[in-house]
Order: C-alpha cells, then sequence, then structure tokens
C-alpha cells in the first residue's frame, strides 16, 4: 500500500547574504528560502525550496506568495493523497493553478526527495542516472566595484573554488559597464571565462552596441540582454554577434524553449528548476535545446542547500552541459540550514550521496532563521 502524504508545512526562512549582492534591478542583503517539509504516513520527510532573487523586482512569485500559495490552494489538494504518484498530484495541480511555478517546483523537489528516500536511491537515480559526479560552478562578480572584483576573483582562482566568473550589469550607463567588464577580463586574462548578465535592462539598440564593445573585450556569453517577452530581439542579436547569448527569463519551460529555437535563436539557455515548476519540466526543456542544438547551462535564482541540491541532481543526468553551472547559492549566504553543506572544490561542486537529495536539515538553525 501507497504511503499517504500526511502533512505539508512552507517555512520562510531569511539568512543574511556575505556581501551586497547586486542585480540590475535589486540589491540583495539578506536571501529568503521557501523550505518545505512534506511528511507521509510511513514517517518519512522530503524536502523541497522555492527561492528567487530580488522578490518581486525580479519576477511576479515572491516567498511570501509561494508561501500563500502552498498553505491555501496546494495543501488541500495533496493531503491524503498517495505520496509516490509524482506525476499525478503534478498534473492535478496544473489543472488548479496556472503558473506559480517557484511552489511547484518546491512541491516537486519534496516528493522526489521523499521517493528517493522510500526507495532508498539518490534523486539522481531516480531521473536516469548520474553522468557527473563533479560538476563546474562559476561564480558571480557582483559587489559593482571594479577593483574588489577584481581581487575576489583573483582569491578564488588562486583556490581553485572557481575559474568562471558571471558580472551583473545594466543598472548602469552602457559604458561604464563595458569599462567595468573589460577591466576585469583583462585582469584574469585567459586563467578565466568572464560572461554578463544584464538580467533584461537594455533595449535592442543598445544591446546591439553593448553587445559590440563586449565581444571586443573578450566576453565569453551575454545573459539576457533584453526584455524576457522581446523573443524576436534575442533572434536578431544571435544572429547579428559570434558573441553567444544565453536565454534566462525568455525560457521558463520547454513550450518557450520550442518556440525560442522555432524563431531562430542560436546560443544558449540557462535551465532553472524554479521557473520551469521542477526538477523534471526543467529536463524537459533541456531535450528541447539540445535538439535544436542550443547549448546547456545550469542556472540558479541563488537558492541555498536543498535548491541546489535538487539542481545539482537534475543537472548531472545531462551529458553535456556545455556553458557549466551557477549553482553557488549556498556560498553567498553567511549560515546553512544543513547538517552537512555541499562540497565545493576543484572550480566545482561534488553531487551529494545518499538518499534522495541526501541533505537533512539541522533543526536548531532552521529554528535561528526562521522568519517569526
Amino acid at each position: 500500500m501507497s504511503a499517504i502524504i500526511q502533512s505539508i508545512e512552507a517555512i520562510l526562512v531569511d539568512i543574511p547574504t556575505i556581501r551586497p549582492h547586486k542585480l540590475s534591478m535589486a540589491t540583495m542583503g539578506v536571501q529568503t528560502m521557501v523550505i518545505v517539509r512534506i511528511k507521509d504516513s510511513a514517517g518519512l520527510e522530503g524536502l523541497g525550496e522555492a527561492t528567487t532573487i530580488g522578490g518581486l523586482a525580479y519576477g511576479p512569485e515572491s516567498p511570501e506568495s509561494v508561501k500563500l500559495t502552498i498553505d491555501t490552494y496546494f495543501a488541500p489538494q495533496l493531503f491524503g493523497q498517495p505520496a509516490d504518484n509524482i506525476n499525478t498530484l503534478r498534473v492535478r495541480l496544473n489543472r488548479t493553478t496556472r503558473g506559480n511555478n517557484l511552489a511547484k517546483s518546491a512541491i516537486e523537489t519534496a516528493l522526489l526527495d521523499l521517493q528517493g528516500k522510500r526507495l532508498n536511491r539518490p534523486l539522481a537515480e531516480l531521473l536516469g542516472g548520474a553522468v557527473h559526479r563533479h560538476i563546474p560552478v562559476l561564480w558571480t562578480l557582483a559587489s559593482g566595484d571594479t577593483a574588489r572584483d577584481i581581487d575576489e576573483a583573483k582569491s578564488l582562482l588562486a583556490a581553485k573554488r572557481h575559474r568562471d566568473f558571471k558580472l551583473k550589469i545594466g543598472s548602469r550607463p552602457l559604458m561604464d559597464d563595458v569599462r567595468h567588464v573589460a577591466a576585469i577580463k583583462a585582469a584574469v586574462g585567459d586563467s578565466a571565462s568572464v560572461r554578463v548578465d544584464v538580467n533584461q535592462a537594455w533595449d535592442e539598440a543598445t544591446a546591439a552596441k553593448g553587445m559590440a564593445e563586449l565581444q571586443a573585450a573578450g566576453i565569453d556569453l551575454v545573459e539576457q540582454p533584453t526584455p524576457m517577452k522581446d523573443q524576436a530581439a534575442l533572434v536578431r542579436l544571435s544572429e547579428k554577434f559570434h558573441l553567444p547569448i544565453l536565454a534566462d527569463e525568455a525560457v521558463a519551460d520547454a513550450s518557450d524553449m520550442f518556440s525560442l529555437a522555432a524563431a531562430g535563436f542560436a546560443g544558449a539557455v540557462a535551465l532553472k528548476i524554479a521557473k520551469a515548476g521542477g526538477p523534471l519540466r526543467a529536463l524537459e526543456a533541456a531535450t528541447v535545446a539540445s535538439a535544436a542544438g542550443i547549448g546547456l547551462y545550469g542556472g540558479t535564482l541563488l537558492e541555498g542547500t536543498i535548491g541546489t541540491a535538487a539542481a545539482l541532481h537534475a543537472w548531472s543526468t545531462l551529458d553535456n552541459i556545455q556553458w557549466g553551472t551557477e549553482m553557488f547559492g549556498p556560498l553567498l549566504m553567511k549560515d546553512d540550514i544543513v547538517v552537512k553543506p555541499l562540497r565545493f572544490h576543484d572550480n566545482g561542486v561534488e553531487l551529494p550521496t545518499g538518499p534522495g537529495l541526501g541533505i537533512e536539515i539541522d533543526e536548531d538553525r532552521l529554528a535561528q532563521y526562521r522568519r517569526k
């Protein structure tokens, strides 16, 4: 007999960041996570996480709205249901609730974690098995200060913690951003890959000028230069420059990926379990991208260890992640709420072992950072 879902809890957790994290639309000093705990009638618990960057400044879901959605709309539909039929539960939620992919991702992750614990198998095995046990991870240089970012990059290179770097730009005048980026690329030279994330801040004309300057400066990748709904601009820019574009906010799921690929986009896509609605949905988008010859990148919404581990299990099953990943969220936070943090070394991170996610909550730290 299947184990039955007996309780669902969504908890707001606030952890300060190690430094201000500057985006084009907001600056973060605290990361808020929604931690989901689903318990079944066999006494097992599955963990999930929904996290965004910059709250409603970034997208339509905030941590507070995710908690409300799960408590008010999802939990009543899931109580008393068999915990092992994840597809049936996903279809149920999709038929009654539009969007809310962050909340759905946390639920799907918790159900997969629960399934892995029930079967005593890592989550990656439920997804077909890990191709990679050590996954490359870049670091975002987001202080906004050129000298500080150069020092940070050089120290991380020396420690072999990261060799790929991303810069958040778009909040300052174009040429100020270009000079900032070019100085950092010149400082690290060929020892590191340098990419930029514009977070939708440019119109197409500004993006064309910016990409020409960045291409000349030796930058390797430009993430989402134009607004998410202007897919045509991304296609035109990808045709104009040999500097690749990374589509992020423009692609949430497999349907978006198909539309962009069919329009003629050539470049790469940032996969994110949160924007897709869960690890299973993110891998569907990866399949469409790969079929269209579009490169893959493991993206993050700066999740903590639980959400990061879920994404790592998904990315580990992909044959070729051409642009690596940015699963550094836990490193940006001053503390953690898990017993055993992820192991970052040799410019990447190890896939956690153990049943499900391979992650265990530290109850004392959870209580410390839980929003009162």
